[in-house]
Order: C-alpha cells, then structure tokens, then sequence
C-alpha cells in the first residue's frame, strides 16, 4: 500500500481515534480487495437490517463515482464510437468507471422463491454459490457477527474459494472466526456498532477508488 493510500486510513483514525484497534484489519481487508479488483474480479456484500442498507451503500460506492471523476478508459470509448458514433459518443462522455459490486440483499424475485421453496437461511450462501468464482471477495457485515445467513455464505464463499472480509462489533464471534480478515469496531451496542461500520467502509471505497482511478495514467489503461 502505497503512502498516498495509507492516508486514508490517517484521515480516518484522526476523526474516530477510537478505530486505531482496527487499524491492521482495515488495511489487511483493502489488500484483499485491491487485489481482488487488480484481477478482475468482484465483490459479494450482504447484511440484515441496517447491515442490509450498509451492503447497499458499499455497492453504490464503488460501481461508480465516489469523490473523484472516473472516466472510462480510452480503448474501451473508442470502442464503443467504432460500434455507434453517436450513442458511443454519449456512453464515453457520461460513462463511469465501476469496481465490481454485488449487493445480494436485494433481488426480491429469487429471494422470495428461495425462501419459500427451501431453507429460508441460506438465501445469501445461494446467492454467492451462483455469483462467487474463485478470486471474489465476500463481504459479511453483522453487528454481532452470528447471524446465520450471512455465516451459511461464508461458508460457501470459503468452499468456493472467495476471500471472506467480516464487519462486526468488538465481539468475537462466529464470523471473526471463520473470516480471513475481520474488522471488530470497539462497540457492542447495535446502533453504535453500525454508527461506526460507515466511516470504515467509506474508508474502504476512499482507498479503491483512490488506487483505480486516482490519475489519468490508471484512466487510460485498456
């Protein structure tokens, strides 16, 4: 991780003093996902309640703009002027670069028949054994860090191959212990637990699209 990056993290800890105790955590789960995105692949967010709302968030972070401008990449807009001048012209304009993201708390058709023609749990580990390839990352946020369906995906996320990233309260839990990386903000109530689950994760989606889309050398990359 380069000094540009890492500053991020100092932003970070400078407003909440108290996330110092994730600080390794925090940095091991970008290098997770860095190196998931650098390879092209994607990532698997899922939560319950609040959690289910943070998945969203995180998802709508990273596939497009942030704080900076992400233009296309050179060779993929000229691509699409050479398949139609004028609607390619537009989608090269307007565009945005996107970093992969897939949040599995929505899709009400597939969850509601999964639900009620199988385990109702395991709705999420369905959803990565049909989306996750090996190389993908699943993300499991869970203020207490036990709750069984996004335990049951990270199970098959592992079976699968896919990196397991867990968000929880301080806590140990079920999911701290099978993730290979989780980051336990120091709270225990849930409504204080979430409260400090946002500043991580924008931190996240600050550092990516910081490394993906942070100069125009990375924008004309193919």
């Amino acid at each position: 991780m380069d000094e540009k990056i890492k500053t991020h993290i100092e932003t970070l800890l400078n407003r909440y003093p108290m996330l110092g105790v994730c600080e390794q955590q925090i940095s091991q789960a970008y290098d997770i996902l860095e190196t998931a995105f650098a390879q092209k692949r994607k990532l698997l967010v899922s939560g319950n309640g609040g959690s289910a709302s943070d998945s969203e968030h995180i998802v709508g972070e990273l596939m497009k703009e942030f704080k900076l401008k992400r233009k296309v990449y050179a060779d993929q807009a000229e691509t699409m002027k050479k398949i139609h001048p004028e609607l390619g012209a537009i989608l090269a304009e307007n565009l945005q670069g996107a970093l992969p993201a897939i949040s599995l708390t929505g899709h009400s058709s597939l969850t509601t028949a999964f639900m009620n023609d199988s385990e109702p749990e395991l709705i999420f580990a369905q959803q990565v054994n049909g989306y996750g390839k090996e190389g993908d990352v699943y993300l499991g946020i869970s203020t207490s860090g036990n709750s069984r369906n996004v335990l049951f995906a990270a199970v098959t996320a592992k079976a699968k191959g896919l990196k397991v990233i867990g968000l929880t309260g301080q806590r140990e839990s079920k999911l701290s212990a099978l993730a290979d990386v989780c980051i336990q903000v120091p709270e225990t109530e849930t409504y204080k637990i979430q409260e400090l689950h946002l500043p991580v994760y924008h931190c996240l989606c600050l550092m990516l699209e910081d490394h993906f889309f942070g100069n125009e050398g990375k924008r004309s990359e193919g």
